[in-house]
């Protein structure tokens, strides 16, 4: 009873704060921080820092995060103790456990290094509140949620009440079995990765599922205009998104579809990645976390900023997640320079070469050599190469061998990653 009505506590404080500060989010960001930093003083990496100024703090990446985990968070909690349980829950799929009320989440990533991430009462209390206020919404009327996720959590678990009827599929199990059991629940809100939404939009297609869910929201991957744009035609609806990770709730969509940070608990500072100041990688500061504080994060996400979206939201909007850092192919060109090809290039060169291509995935194996894979006839797959060995040749890098892939490059359970680079390769 005590955490329905903390959520329901902070449901009200989420709209008194949007009345009072929606035009002045630094003057609410400045007082969040200084609350934040009397709530951390029993972290022992962050504890000694909070008489500093705010650009004191370091800026970690995800490796020195997790290598700083036991000083970071307040709890006394080690990474080995947080990582058993977060496995054990894994290998039974029974994901109720916790240390001392704190729930424990474990991530792989869309690189494959595992994350822990740990959770209050308060501070899941605080998340379910933002989920019903800005992604689920709020209703009288009982609605059916599907939860489709490589594994679930008490921090998911929190969004169960009287009115939200939340259900959890496991992409571990099969389509077949997700997908009679999707049927049988016949869900009001659907919730998802673009993946797995791509596979319920054919069974759509194919006439062997009958839904109409009121929302739709994609989770967890990059979703890709070209399938934003084929889901939407098949579900006849906007597909929302939610952009979340280990290091909190950051961002959603606004009545206009487009993406926004949550600027009113989150401080986001951006690394540029080009002149145009367009592309960039987002530190995060998170205001409301005090189990394990995220200060400073750096995030390898690159970000599209969006300039022109017309609704009332004073945070910045994202044009879109075009993947992680891992995504860039680095490529020599003809001078033996290094040449960084983002993703959104090579997404672009495969969709537009050819209307009849919706399935594909482009893998960087080594120094010269790309797999590709496309769904459709050989005359899609030439089309797809050729347009992208014209990208790179007006790029200057010619040489690049490209052979083709019999299946897409995407194990189930984990993120769908249509462009990548598995080959490292020294600045």
């Amino acid at each position: 009873m005590i955490f329905k009505i903390r959520i329901l506590y902070y449901l009200l404080e989420i709209k008194l704060i949007k009345v009072l500060f929606n035009n002045n989010l630094k003057k609410l960001q400045k007082l969040r921080w200084k609350v934040l930093l009397k709530k951390i003083k029993s972290s022992p990496f962050y504890g000694p820092l909070i008489e500093h100024p705010f650009e004191n703090f370091p800026v970690l990446d995800k490796k020195e995060f997790l290598k700083n985990f036991d000083l970071i968070n307040t709890q006394k909690i080690s990474f080995d103790k947080a990582s058993e349980i977060a496995l054990k829950a894994e290998k039974t799929r029974d994901f109720k456990p916790s240390v001392n009320n704190i729930t424990v989440g474990l991530s792989t990533g869309t690189s494959g290094n595992k994350a822990v991430f740990l959770a209050s009462e308060k501070e899941r209390a605080y998340w379910t509140a933002t989920i019903i206020d800005r992604v689920i919404g709020w209703s009288f009327r009982k609605r059916k949620v599907a939860f489709f996720l490589r594994a679930n959590s008490n921090l998911y678990e929190s969004v169960n009440s009287k009115l939200i009827d939340f259900n959890f599929f496991d992409l571990l199990v099969s389509s077949e079995q997700n997908l009679k059991k999707l049927q049988l629940l016949n869900p009001n809100v659907l919730v998802a990765q673009p993946s797995m939404l791509l596979e319920i939009a054919d069974a759509i297609k194919n006439n062997s599922l009958k839904i109409k869910p009121d929302k739709i929201i994609s989770v967890a991957e990059a979703l890709y205009v070209d399938d934003k744009r084929y889901l939407e035609k098949i579900f006849n609806q906007k597909i929302h998104q939610v952009y979340q990770c280990n290091e909190g709730f950051l961002a959603h969509t606004c009545k206009y579809g487009n993406l926004h940070f949550n600027e009113d608990f989150l401080i986001i500072e951006k690394q540029y990645l080009d002149k145009e100041k367009k592309r960039f990688f987002p530190i995060i500061t998170d205001l409301k976390r005090t189990t394990q504080p995220i200060i400073r994060y750096k995030l390898d996400d690159i970000i599209h900023e969006k300039f022109d979206c017309p609704c009332s939201l004073k945070s910045t909007a994202i044009e879109m997640v075009e993947g992680r850092n891992d995504d860039v192919l680095k490529l020599i060109n003809n001078k033996g320079d290094i040449v960084l090809v983002f993703p959104d290039f090579v997404r672009r060169a495969v969709v537009f070469s050819d209307k009849n291509i919706f399935n594909y995935s482009v893998t960087q194996k080594e120094k010269n050599l790309i797999d590709l894979f496309i769904e459709g006839e050989d005359l899609q797959y030439e089309n797809a190469k050729k347009s992208i060995i014209e990208l790179l040749r007006n790029l200057e890098i010619e040489g690049v061998k490209i052979t083709r892939s019999k299946r897409l490059d995407h194990v189930k359970g984990t993120k769908l990653r249509r462009i990548k680079n598995e080959y490292k390769i020294s600045n």
